[in-house]
């Protein structure tokens, strides 16, 4: 199998494999160089937590706090992740029924607290050190983050966010305890 690059915009990102010719040797790598998403879907995802409370803190300064009951929720993009796909997770996470009683932040009007997580997408598979390949770069990730709080607040949820980019510290009290990892 030979790869082969994409050109112009995105071409740092792999775009398609080619299968080998008929009766052409093929080597067996012991580390591979492809992003993690070769091979397998990578979706947009979100590490949803049931808490009874959440808060965010950057700089001494809280930025985001949730009480009562409600969801945390990490968010991580990838290179390939649209608007589209923003929206359809915060569709998932107004309506996912993970509160007490089976409920969701839709029905019982539960805050979210949204926080920007590019380690979802870390590969420790190899070696000592997780490599980010799959985590879009702040300039892609960034608007989509913002588009997922967007579209939950267009739904009526009460969203509050961490700082993106930021040393945040993060404490919440997980009911349950109860998490979830969400893909779209």
């Amino acid at each position: 199998m030979r790869i082969v690059p994409s050109t112009g915009a995105g071409a740092h990102r792999l775009t398609r494999i080619v299968p080998p010719a008929p009766g052409a040797v093929q080597s067996l790598c012991t580390r591979s160089a492809l992003p993690m998403s070769v091979g397998r879907l990578v979706r947009m995802r979100a590490v949803v937590q049931r808490v009874d409370g959440a808060s965010v803190v950057v700089a001494g300064e809280t930025v985001g706090e949730i009480t009562g009951e409600g969801l945390c929720v990490l968010v991580g993009v990838t290179h390939d992740d649209t608007p589209e796909k923003a929206a359809q997770l915060a569709r998932k996470l107004w309506s996912v029924r993970v509160l007490e009683g089976e409920k969701s932040c839709s029905d019982v009007n539960a805050p979210l607290l949204v926080i920007s997580q590019f380690t979802l997408y870390g590969d420790a598979r190899k070696g000592r050190r997780p490599t980010w390949n799959a985590a879009a770069p702040g300039p892609v990730a960034e608007p989509l983050v913002d588009e997922v709080v967007a579209r939950l607040r267009d739904l009526g949820a009460h969203v509050e966010t961490g700082r993106f980019g930021a040393d945040m510290r993060v404490s919440l009290t997980n009911h349950g305890p109860f998490t979830v990892l969400l893909e779209v």
